[in-house]
């Protein structure tokens, strides 16, 4: 059985602190681990290879760099782009459902 998460991917993220603030975006994945995730069009950077064997003539990539957990809030109402801290109850059946605290517990898809 998987255990339910706060923030999953799929989800519409806003980044509320950083230097990306105010940016939204789709959890491409979370890196549960690193308490990370990884945001579309978010945290994009550019990386300089060292030649080596594989690539003998070295080049230049772009890597896409985790932002981590506590940096981000869920997107509850796409429209106007209104945020909610996330919680956990527990349903009569025994599941947990994710709700949205500042709209008063809406269940969250």
């Amino acid at each position: 059985m998987a255990t339910i998460k706060r923030i999953i991917k799929g989800d519409t993220v806003k980044i509320i602190s950083g230097a990306n603030k105010g940016v939204t975006g789709k959890v491409l994945q979370v890196l549960a681990k690193k308490k990370a995730i990884l945001v579309e069009g978010v945290g994009s950077i550019h990386r300089h290879l060292k030649p080596s064997q594989q690539n003998p003539r070295g080049g230049s990539k772009d890597i896409h760099v985790a932002t981590s957990l506590h940096k981000v809030a869920l997107v509850v109402d796409e429209k106007s782009a209104k945020t909610s801290r996330v919680g956990l109850i527990k349903n009569a059946d025994g599941g947990t459902t994710r709700v949205a605290r500042q709209i008063k517990n809406k269940e969250i898809k």
